[in-house]
């Protein structure tokens, strides 16, 4: 092909001669130095465009420069970079230093106090604490069976676990959680003696005064806010209807009559529930008879409702939402073994059943005999399902009516999985002080 367009060419030269030369241009170099037939028949090497081939691709490498060395301009042309951003980072302004830190996740706290003192201090700064933002979404704190004396914090936001320092508590005895109020717990030790007070994200840590009454038995203990305020009250109650109040405020416990004879003693309560504190309200589930009594802790008014739980099932918790009662318990018949979630009708004071488990998660416990505990008893709780061979942690959301599974406890630098004894609720606050 290349020899029949040589041919072409020389034909029509043959016949033509060559086209009259342009007149001379000092930018553009002549004709001669920019065009050429290549000679097939002869080497290239010899051929006058190979040099000029050669010669032009030789000067676009030496125009083009590496990628190396535009690197290496790019650091010539700005040496002291690392020193000018070392200079705005020292005259940063500290208060919006703290603003931007104030609105990083409620999870990233346990990271950066490790950081340096400054950043720690900050936990103790007013300005500090007032911006932090508080998360909507409760989380969990909870006391494993394998480290009884060290709490774990689940957040259902990140889905992650959190193992936080615990302080030095002053007993060798073992505390548990037996009810929560905004960001603080309340611990009571396994003798029932000693109460206990705590900030789990701050460790802000508290012993209360002994009580008045005397009373070692097993007792019921709820906890709540004072409206508009971080002060709070404590509740508990004996099966003899004795019960005390303690108050933030004053520092002490107030011993108070015994419950009305028309309420029925003795008081068949679940010890292992938390109270449900609900519109300055506080609510217990009472076996024998079945019923739901309520005390107003400002009015100091006791009432008591019978209303018969749902047939076949066992293990029962109260919860609320949006002013709602709620009842969580499990369903069992014959083999199967279901969650059910029921509300109470306050018309007729009945439970009516309004969600259960998916068939999906309940197949797991099939011809097993199951324990249900209820961690929580607001919009958001966590179901601690456990038997011989297993521990199934599962949250509900009340409002959406949404199962989702929690992923097992597993502490730093370990494999085994641990096992929920018991917990409640908390809303991450750093502002709360015992």
């Amino acid at each position: 092909m290349f020899r029949h367009f040589i041919d072409q060419v020389q034909d029509l030269v043959d016949r033509h001669g060559f086209p009259p030369p342009p007149p001379p241009v000092t930018t553009v170099p002549p004709l001669h130095d920019r065009w050429c037939f290549l000679n097939l028949e002869n080497d290239l090497s010899k051929d006058g465009c190979y040099d000029l081939i050669m010669k032009t691709k030789k000067s676009k490498l030496r125009e083009t420069p590496s990628k190396k060395t535009q690197k290496d301009q790019k650091h010539t042309e700005n040496p002291n970079s690392n020193e000018s951003m070392d200079e705005i980072w020292k005259h940063f302004p500290e208060d919006l230093y703290e603003s931007v830190i104030a609105r990083l996740p409620v999870a990233t706290f346990f990271r950066f106090r490790s950081v340096c003192q400054n950043w720690n201090s900050l936990l103790h700064s007013n300005n500090f604490t007032l911006q932090c933002t508080q998360p909507s979404q409760p989380w969990f704190y909870t006391i494993t069976h394998e480290n009884v004396n060290s709490g774990a914090m689940y957040d259902p936001v990140s889905k992650k676990w959190h193992h936080p320092i615990v302080p030095k508590i002053p007993t060798k005895m073992i505390i548990l959680p037996v009810a929560s109020a905004g960001g603080l717990l309340c611990f009571l030790d396994i003798g029932h003696r000693s109460f206990y007070v705590c900030n789990p994200l701050t460790s802000s840590f508290k012993q209360l005064p002994a009580r008045s009454a005397k009373i070692w038995s097993r007792v019921s203990v709820g906890m709540i806010l004072n409206e508009n305020s971080t002060n709070y009250k404590i509740i508990w109650v004996a099966t003899n209807g004795e019960y005390e109040i303690y108050d933030s405020i004053v520092n002490s416990w107030t011993h108070m009559e015994s419950i009305p004879d028309c309420i029925g003693l003795p008081l068949s309560l679940n010890y292992g529930l938390q109270i449900l504190s609900a519109n300055g309200l506080m609510y217990f589930l009472r076996l024998d008879p079945d019923g739901i009594v309520s005390f107003d802790m400002d009015k100091r008014v006791w009432n008591q409702y019978l209303v018969p739980v749902p047939p076949h099932s066992r293990d029962h918790s109260l919860a609320e939402c949006d002013g709602r009662m709620m009842l969580v318990g499990l369903v069992t018949k014959n083999a199967a073994t279901c969650v059910s979630i029921w509300e109470l009708q306050k018309m007729t004071l009945l439970w009516k059943e309004v969600d259960r488990m998916p068939n999906v998660m309940c197949l797991e416990f099939y011809g097993k005999h199951v324990k249900l505990s209820c961690l929580g008893n607001k919009g958001l709780i966590m179901l601690s399902i456990e038997s011989k061979m297993m521990n199934r942690l599962v949250t509900y959301e009340i409002s959406k009516k949404e199962w989702l599974k929690v992923p097992g406890c597993v502490p730093p630098h370990k494999r085994k999985q641990m096992w929920i004894a018991c917990g409640t609720t908390f809303h991450p606050s750093l502002t709360a002080i015992a």
